[in-house]
């Protein structure tokens, strides 16, 4: 047996050997694999670049990407609306869908939990008392305190912890009355990212371009759900349907259903329907305050808000409704400015262009270029350039000269009238339709430029008003969209709080209620952050101009400040009169009378003269009477206090005479109209 052992023991050895080999080679061959692996190219889908970066795009978690959601459906209904000079009526539903309705639509079937434990929201029973236990303390110490008449504050209820299992879904339906969608782009429009008909130089309400293509990446994230749309263009006699979702890692549709049906109504529009993740109780606040201050910022527009669920507890409705008919201009597409051009622009610009010469190209692609300044530009680049050359024939070293000479040389400003402001008849109405403030002041700047870019700043602020804050309330748009999120360096922020001296606008910064709006609209609007949710404070140009726009508006809140404190001083001043005036009678009338009493005749006609000697007859015998004194008086001051009115509004210029209210009747049925426009109103002209 020894002799057998120990002859079995050399081929286990050599056994143990190999295996050892092997397991090393079999390493060697998986890091060799591992390293190829490491080292090929791959690449990545726009697509699937925004779905691994979701927060660049405001979709940063459930709650943020229900706003991000409803805010690009709405923004791009506003858009297709005004496209067509339609005054835009957007409807949003919030559906609240809990988990057990969600795996019934998708059918999964429910099942029971079998390993508690294994749960996220399980509760061990020391926990349970322990949670028990804090509650019940904390009762007793409310009950202790309202014994002692002491204030209770109302406790948080402590729940168990929500598990990560346990979310919500919601189906957010959009429709509005906009151009609609052709039949056969659809699929393309909604499907494919970073394509869309809003790209070029123009302001625009969009930040990246995405719109509904995000809230279709996200639903496919969250619920793995398809996009339903419906769509209908203006004459149409029938309606686009169709279910879609997309292919993330290609950045191509993927078309479930799309076919026609018939349009009896005819109506005209899109509605687009999306079931995904979030979380409404966190966002709720947010989602009201953006439609809210939509509201002040499009006055011409209506919009209706719904939120439905099985606890009807949590259900509302809210409708913004529409102020006034004017709509500012549809944002027009401009060329590129010299000084905003970089190397790679200047090259697709070229390869682009239908122009056969270099003049023609400087001409007719850049904005403020004449043709003499062309010329100009060109004998100035140097003996390899001519006005004749051919464009497509430039060299890169030839683009690199062009590009520097743009840096250098001078050029006029461009124009503004390629943007859209609100307008400062807009801007008032939305402020005055959902603060009712007590007074209120708006000033539209004129366009000003920033790297070769326009841009307008409007501002406004009012004074008092409904569910407004005491100190300053700050209301940011850009491009004619909210900005609610990281507003403390933004540089409308900064300015109002920092740059303004509002005590010598007769203001209270701390506790008059002061709502501060600033629009700024752009063909490039210089966003900072990833969420592209503020200004930055950087750009002189844009500090100065949000600057001397708001202490413009001061300034006319001031006088107005002046006037109401004015009127009431005089009030006060009239009240105070009248007070003493049944003390000053009585005293008046003794006096009078007593003089009366002391004797007639040629006595009392040497000391006092004729018109006091009728007065003192008139005492005498009763025709006056303190009565009728203190009648007079009255009448005397009111006389004064209405000559010093009058005499202020005609020093300032302004009529206060009475005034009574108008009501006027709305027209019905369609008319030819011209209006023309004030900075404070429109008027419009019926033919």
């Amino acid at each position: 047996m020894e002799s057998a052992t120990s002859s079995d023991e050399p081929k286990k050895k050599s056994n143990r050997g190999k295996s050892k080999k092997d397991s090393a080679s079999s390493t060697a061959t998986k890091n060799k694999n591992k390293a190829k692996d490491t080292s090929l190219l791959k690449q990545k889908s726009p697509a699937e670049f925004f779905a691994e970066n979701k927060n660049i795009a405001g979709f940063d978690n459930p709650g943020k990407s229900l706003y991000t959601t409803v805010r690009e459906f709405v923004e791009n209904s506003l858009d297709s609306a005004e496209s067509i000079s339609e005054l835009p009526s957007v409807e949003v539903t919030i559906e609240e869908i809990n988990k057990s309705k969600f795996n019934t639509m998708i059918g999964l079937v429910d099942r029971e939990r079998v390993d508690r434990e294994l749960y996220d929201d399980f509760e061990s029973e020391k926990a349970r008392e322990k949670r028990l236990a804090k509650e019940a303390k904390v009762q007793e110490t409310q009950v202790k305190n309202v014994a002692l008449g002491k204030k209770v504050r109302e406790s948080a209820t402590v729940n168990k912890t929500k598990g990560r299992g346990e979310t919500a879904y919601f189906k957010v339906i959009c429709k509005d009355n906009g151009k609609g969608m052709p039949h056969d782009d659809i699929p393309n429009m909604l499907g494919r990212v970073l394509s869309g008909t809003k790209y070029g130089l123009r302001q625009t309400r969009g930040k990246f371009g995405l719109g509904a293509k995000m809230a279709l990446i996200w639903s496919k994230m969250s619920t793995g759900l398809p996009i339903e749309i419906i769509s209908s263009m203006k004459g149409q006699n029938f309606t686009s349907f169709c279910r879609l979702d997309i292919d993330i890692h290609k950045n191509i549709p993927h078309v479930h259903l799309h076919e026609k049906r018939e349009n009896k109504d005819r109506w005209h529009g899109a509605e687009i329907q999306v079931l995904i993740e979030g979380n409404w109780t966190t966002y709720r606040s947010k989602i009201l305050q953006y439609m809210r201050q939509m509201a002040v910022i499009t006055p011409y527009a209506e919009f209706l808000l719904k939120f439905t669920s099985d606890t009807s507890e949590k259900n509302m409705t809210i409708r913004f409704a529409r102020r006034t008919t004017v709509m500012p201009p549809v944002p027009l597409e401009t060329k590129y400015h010299p000084s905003a051009v970089d190397l790679l622009l200047i090259k697709r610009l070229i390869s682009e262009t239908s122009k056969q010469n270099l003049q023609q190209f400087l001409q007719h692609e850049f904005v403020n270029i004449s043709k003499s300044l062309a010329e100009r530009l060109i004998g100035e680049m140097g003996p390899d350039f001519s006005p004749k050359m051919t464009v497509k024939s430039l060299s890169a070293q030839q683009i690199v000269r062009i590009q520097q000479l743009f840096r250098q040389a001078k050029f006029d400003d461009p124009s503004g009238d390629c943007l859209s402001p609100a307008g400062e008849y807009n801007l008032r109405l939305g402020i005055i339709k959902e603060l009712q403030p007590d007074l209120v002041a708006t000033y539209a700047g004129s366009p000003q430029v920033f790297e070769g870019h326009p841009f307008m700043v409007e501002a406004g602020v009012s004074l008092g008003g409904k569910d407004v804050k005491q100190g300053i309330n700050i209301f940011r748009f850009a491009n004619r969209i909210p900005l609610l999120f990281e507003q403390g360096a933004d540089v409308i922020t900064r300015t109002a709080l920092k740059r303004i001296n509002w005590s010598s606008y007769k203001i209270n910064q701390a506790q008059d209620k002061i709502g501060v709006f600033v629009s700024i609209v752009s063909t490039k609007i210089p966003f900072k952050g990833t969420g592209k949710e503020y200004i930055g404070d950087d750009i002189t140009e844009i500090s100065s101009a949000v600057k001397a726009a708001i202490k413009q508006c001061c300034s006319q809140l001031k006088s107005k400040i002046v006037k109401k404190l004015q009127a009431r001083e005089r009030q006060e001043r009239k009240r105070n009169l009248n007070r003493y005036i049944p003390d000053a009678c009585g005293a008046v009338m003794e006096v009078i009378e007593q003089i009366a009493n002391e004797g007639t005749g040629s006595k009392r006609h040497k000391i006092y003269e004729k018109d006091d000697e009728d007065l003192i007859e008139k005492v005498a015998s009763e025709q006056v009477t303190e009565v009728t004194l203190r009648d007079c008086l009255t009448q005397h001051v009111e006389q004064v206090d209405y000559e010093m009115a009058l005499e202020y509004a005609t020093q300032s210029g302004v009529s206060e005479e009475p005034r009574e209210d108008i009501y006027l009747n709305s027209l019905e049925g369609s008319f030819k109209s011209t209006d023309f426009h004030s900075p404070i109103f429109v008027f419009r002209l019926i033919s």
